[in-house]
């Protein structure tokens, strides 16, 4: 975090190295920053007119002042005295008129840029792969989104306009004060060098303290979504650090509060000592009108229209100084921004993605040579796995833990890529397809249940958007689980709570299988979509998978390998890649991992991968064993 001592903005500050590195990552130079206003340049020449003419307008008041007080009143001309008055007032209306029109246009452009700006970083994040997000906290994603966005927001929404005003009134002040009085304005013009110098020393001070207060934002809010969502809050409180979660929201509470007292004071120096000089200026004034030396050269309408003028140039004169502060204030928040737009996408859309009839899709996939590591890996979940599903062909994947299942259904998902080699279905590469087409040809059913907060038709309608009513009960009942929605006192209309915790971990992943069986999809992934289930409840789903599968070429993924018995083949992973394929009954007299597997043996208490004596074949329902022919519960 940057020194900066309160109250001394004079003070030489060290940059956060942390700052230094988002810079040089995602360095943000002004013509990135003023390109976002390009699409409303039309808008922003109308702003700039009607600032331009404000401007002017407004300058006559001094002199109507001058021509009063000089002409009007001494020489008793009451005519003269009704027009500067009229004009006067006309001036306040046009004034007021012409910042009503400008600040409407302004507003909407920059509410337009920080809009572009919101949804360009929503969009692009989408196609991030799941690793960024499993390495990324969600509270510093929706920092980026809402308080970095929302600190940028004075600055991009006023920055144009704010511009365009007071330099058009510092100039046009600047030429009226010397057409009264040019000695008066050198003398005023004393005040710029230190006015700048101080700025710009504050700017840098508030910078540091910017950067850090939208980390400590970021972390606050990390937070709460750790202590307070549904599962935080059964962590929370299953381990009893109710008081060490709300110690650490306190001081990271407390830190954002010197942050932010910080922050404030390093203004208020400067601004205090602005506004006593500024204050001593006009008095200075009226403190040379009483020497004899300027008495002759300057009237009372003069000097009264001058101060006026002096007055006037202070608030356009510092509102450019402080666009300057508040600019540099944000690069930090620019930077963390335009880094997120600057990703490499994790999965790109293709650029030309190959149009395809999904209603002809056959289903065939295939894994040519696939190779994948995670980006911060060493070595390779997957290595040169090769593997063909024929169309409407039943497969499953077994393995032990991390071996690389569970990947393999994230590349057909196209949820990554391979490092090496290619996924296709029916000879097309993933890569050349949209998401929206991989989406609607493979559905997914995966441990790991997620429902949005929202009613079960709205869970359910994220498949099919227009599905009906029937076509939800068909999709539920299919699932097994109609009769349970049937039984709530408002169906399909109950709220199914954050992130679904209204309902049991099986009625959830029966739901998402009713989800997925609504889009229909050639491909379907199951990966432990039973796991969750009583034996009962396993055994009606799986009757209603195999129902599904008819026609369908199905992935399932299992640790419980009873759900792979029924499969067409079986491929067992290891080592990163496949050491083993064949049926269920084949695999288990093989005596090898997948027996093993089976059975609870684990490969390095069986060095060879053979089971030994004392195996099992057969279904579930029946177990004989090899030597004796005895059945076994």
């Amino acid at each position: 975090m940057a020194e900066v001592a309160i109250g001394r903005p004079d003070k030489a500050t060290r940059v956060d190295p942390r700052d230094r590195r988002q810079l040089i990552e995602s360095p943000v130079p002004w013509s990135r920053v003023l390109s976002m206003f390009r699409p409303y340049s039309a808008q922003l020449v109308i702003v700039t007119s009607v600032i331009v003419v404000s401007s002017v307008v407004g300058l006559a008041q001094p002199f109507l002042i001058k021509t009063v007080i000089d002409d009007a009143l001494p020489h008793n001309n009451r005519r003269l005295v009704v027009l500067c008055v009229a004009g006067m007032i006309a001036v306040a209306v046009v004034t007021g008129l012409l910042a009503v029109v400008q600040t409407w246009i302004a507003t909407l452009v920059g509410q337009r840029v920080m809009h572009v700006l919101r949804t360009n970083v929503f969009a692009h994040l989408q196609t991030q792969s799941i690793d960024f997000f499993k390495h990324t906290k969600s509270g510093e994603i929706q920092s980026r989104l809402t308080n970095d966005i929302a600190g940028m927001r004075g600055v991009v929404t006023n920055t144009a306009t704010t511009i365009a005003a007071n330099l058009t009134t510092t100039v046009a002040t600047a030429v009226a004060m010397v057409a009264l009085d040019w000695q008066l304005t050198l003398a005023t013009a004393i005040i710029l060098p230190p006015a700048v110098w101080t700025t710009r020393r504050v700017a840098h001070v508030r910078k540091a303290l910017t950067a850090e207060r939208q980390r400590r934002l970021a972390l606050l809010q990390g937070q709460v979504e750790e202590a307070l969502s549904v599962s935080g809050a059964q962590l929370t409180k299953t381990l009893g650090i109710d008081r060490r979660r709300l110690d650490s929201y306190v001081a990271s509470s407390e830190e954002l509060i010197q942050l932010d007292l910080r922050a404030e004071l390093a203004g208020r120096w400067r601004m205090a000592t602005m506004q006593i000089v500024f204050a001593a200026i006009p008095a200075a004034v009226y403190l040379s009108a009483a020497f004899p030396w300027r008495a002759h050269n300057l009237t009372i309408g003069t000097l009264v229209a001058f101060t006026a003028l002096q007055s006037a140039i202070f608030k356009p004169l510092m509102g450019l100084l402080n666009v300057g502060a508040q600019w540099i204030a944000s690069m930090a928040l620019f930077s963390r921004i335009f880094g997120y737009l600057d990703l490499v996408a994790g999965v790109p859309e293709p650029t030309a993605p190959r149009l395809i009839d999904v209603a002809t899709v056959e289903g065939e996939v295939r894994f040519e040579n696939v190779s994948f590591r995670y980006p911060d890996g060493a070595t390779d979940i997957l290595s040169n796995v090769s593997m063909t599903i024929k169309p409407g062909e039943s497969v499953g994947i077994a393995g032990e833990t991390g071996s690389g299942k569970s990947t393999l259904a994230a590349l057909l998902l196209r949820l990554a890529d391979p490092v090496v080699g290619r996924v296709t279905i029916d000879g097309v590469p993933l890569q050349d397809m949209s998401r929206t087409t991989i989406s609607q040809i493979v559905g997914s059913v995966s441990q790991d249940t997620y429902l949005i907060h929202d009613t079960i038709r709205a869970n359910l309608q994220l498949a099919k958007d227009d599905a009906s009513d029937e076509e939800l009960w068909a999709s539920l009942a299919t699932a097994r689980m109609a009769h349970v929605i049937a039984a709530l006192p408002d169906g399909l209309d109950t709220v199914v709570g954050a992130r679904g915790h209204r309902f049991s971990g099986g009625e959830r992943q029966r739901l998402s299988i009713a989800r997925t069986l609504l889009r229909s999809p050639k491909v379907l992934i199951l990966d432990e979509a039973t796991s969750a289930l009583d034996n009962d409840t396993e055994r009606e789903v799986q009757a209603a998978l195999a129902e599904l599968k008819q026609g369908r070429t199905t992935l399932t993924i299992a640790h419980r390998l009873s759900t792979l018995e029924e499969c067409d083949e079986i491929f067992v992973l290891a080592d990163g890649g496949i050491v083993e394929q064949g049926t269920h009954d084949a695999l288990i007299l093989a005596q090898g991992r997948y027996a093993g597997l089976a059975h609870g043996f684990s490969p390095e208490r069986h060095p060879n991968g053979q089971v030994g004596d004392g195996l099992y074949i057969g279904r579930h329902s029946e177990r004989r064993h090899v030597d004796t022919g005895t059945a076994v519960e």
